[in-house]
């Protein structure tokens, strides 16, 4: 997913600022996330592991954006060049980008989010910013590497055989795709700045459950219980 894009994936959730007085402090812990009861302890990342891998999700989400401007920038060059030069030479480079570098980029920034998500707070279908950038950033890879990949094989395929400009949809896929691609990781991006919609409803059931489990263990340590 990348993050930037990431787009998803999730950052680890910043801590609200309370206003003075229990009573406030109470109401801001309660909209603060909350891992469901009794899986904290196994899901939660320690402090340093949760470092390195969102650096890891930030590293990959912004190479994968860049990346996928690269694809974009040398997909324009071979559909409207008239230098066959230029168009073999972009369809072979976005061969080497296809091969090299789409697939450990976009799964690494999938799998790292994935990895942020559930060892957060912010879980990865507690909350609607973080489910709808899952969504799209699973959706993105599953169609970079299975999809995108075939038509710049394609591609490069024709114009390594003399064929330039390459014949049939080839070219008309590479410009249209990566421009879908960058869209999908600039909306990732500005998800995970505005963290917009709140809980869904299974993160509203895990905090309430969470929350009942507090006060049931404090019951139970309270004096004369």
């Amino acid at each position: 997913m990348p993050t930037p894009p990431g787009p998803t994936a999730a950052d680890t959730p910043e801590a609200p600022t309370a206003p003075a007085g229990p009573e406030a402090g109470r109401a801001a812990r309660a909209d603060r996330p909350e891992p469901p009861a009794g899986l904290a302890g196994r899901l939660r990342l320690p402090k340093h592991a949760r470092r390195v891998w969102l650096t890891v999700h930030v590293a990959c989400s912004v190479g994968w954006l860049g990346l996928t401007a690269g694809v974009l920038a040398l997909g324009i060059a071979g559909r409207f060049s008239d230098n066959p030069d230029t168009v073999r030479a972009a369809y072979l480079a976005q061969e080497i980008f296809a091969d090299w570098l789409l697939i450990p980029i976009s799964l690494l920034s999938l799998l790292s989010g994935v990895l942020l998500s559930l060892g957060t707070t912010w879980g990865l279908l507690r909350y609607r910013w973080v489910a709808t950038k899952f969504w799209l950033t699973l959706a993105a890879t599953l169609a970079s590497i299975f999809a995108l990949r075939a038509f710049i094989h394609d591609a490069a395929g024709q114009v390594a055989a003399g064929t330039v400009p390459p014949d049939g949809r080839s070219p008309h896929v590479l410009v249209i795709a990566p421009s879908v691609a960058l869209a999908i990781y600039l909306t990732a991006t500005v998800l995970s700045v505005v963290k917009p919609w709140g809980m869904t409803e299974r993160g509203k059931r895990l905090a309430a459950e969470a929350r009942a489990a507090r006060v049931n263990r404090a019951a139970g340590a309270a004096p004369g219980r």
